[in-house]
């Protein structure tokens, strides 16, 4: 088999691949090391492009069931109407990471798209292990709601959306939400998301163009599940993959790459939602049949691109 980077990202990617090649890895279990590694990287990648001037913020901060406050950052666009609203949650293998590090692409995301986001600064492990992060993302949501007439938001309309570690949040709090009968959410945005703490057994066809890696899933899992990690008793809610049953989830969106650790996990995870009916699907030869429809819109504007691509 014989795999490599797009051409476009390795040419971006070069000078970071080449620093990454002489720098010793942090060891299994080094969550410090990891911390120390990747912030600056993070937020070096947020500010190299330029903080759109038409978002404002605001701090807010909801209250988890122990009584810790939970900052959270509301970013809007300058003369967006009312209406949805995203809770947005960072990346960081659940064990580094912070919203400030990602008022870039926040930003970005709400100046293009005209939908304000709530960022939320859930607690990381192994300080704080499962089940805290997701009971501060419930904290969050329900925040939200509470708040959704003086942010000018509507309640049927809030999205929660993450990357990586936030990915498999978000779509950890939608597995939760139904467990508790809610509050609602109307989609669930998955970006690369970390979904199964089984994923440690290399994939020797991608190992050598990962970023994240697999000694940093076997370091991130057991942070946030302790000596559960692995075994069979582990709650969806911790591990969206582990879920049997997801009728009744909101419709999703999930982005992975070919060379990414998550990408099975992430296929497979849309799978199952597919199977129980969970996005809204079209049949074979949608886009003739239905061709004014947003969907096939979508889908042809794609399509165009990769032709572009060429």
């Amino acid at each position: 088999m014989s795999l490599g980077f797009d051409p476009e990202f390795a040419q971006v990617f070069a000078p970071m691949a080449e620093a990454m090649a002489h720098a010793a890895p942090p060891e299994v279990g080094d969550v410090p090391a990891r911390r120390a590694m990747w912030e600056p990287i993070i937020g070096a990648a947020s500010a190299a492009q330029p903080i759109p001037t038409d978002v404002t913020t605001a701090e807010h901060h909801a209250t988890a069931d122990d009584g810790t406050q939970i900052t959270m950052r509301w970013y809007a666009k300058t003369g967006a109407a009312a209406g949805p609203a995203v809770l947005f949650f960072h990346g960081g293998g659940y064990i580094f990471g912070h919203i400030d590090l990602f008022d870039g692409p926040v930003s970005r995301y709400v100046s293009a798209s005209g939908v304000p986001m709530l960022s939320v600064e859930y607690r990381r492990a192994p300080e704080h292990p499962f089940p805290t992060p997701v009971e501060d993302a419930y904290a969050a949501l329900r925040w939200l709601h509470e708040h959704a007439d003086e942010l000018g938001v509507d309640r049927g309309r809030i999205a929660v959306m993450g990357d990586s570690a936030g990915g498999g949040l978000a779509a950890a709090l939608s597995i939760l939400t139904r467990e508790r009968g809610g509050p609602a959410i109307a989609r669930q945005i998955l970006l690369m998301p970390t979904l199964d703490d089984r994923t440690i057994t290399p994939d020797p066809h991608i190992e050598p163009y990962l970023l994240w890696s697999y000694d940093d899933s076997r370091t991130a899992r057991p942070a946030l599940l302790g000596d559960a990690a692995g075994r069979p008793d582990v709650p969806a809610t911790a591990a969206p993959a582990r879920l049997e049953d997801a009728t009744g989830l909101p419709p999703a969106y999930i982005e992975v790459g070919q060379l990414d650790a998550f990408r099975d996990e992430d296929l497979a995870y849309a799978t199952k939602l597919s199977r129980s009916g969970v996005p809204p699907g079209v049949p074979h030869e949608f886009d003739s049949i239905a061709f004014t429809t947003d969907v096939a819109r979508r889908a042809t504007a794609d399509r165009v691109r990769v032709l572009r691509s060429l």
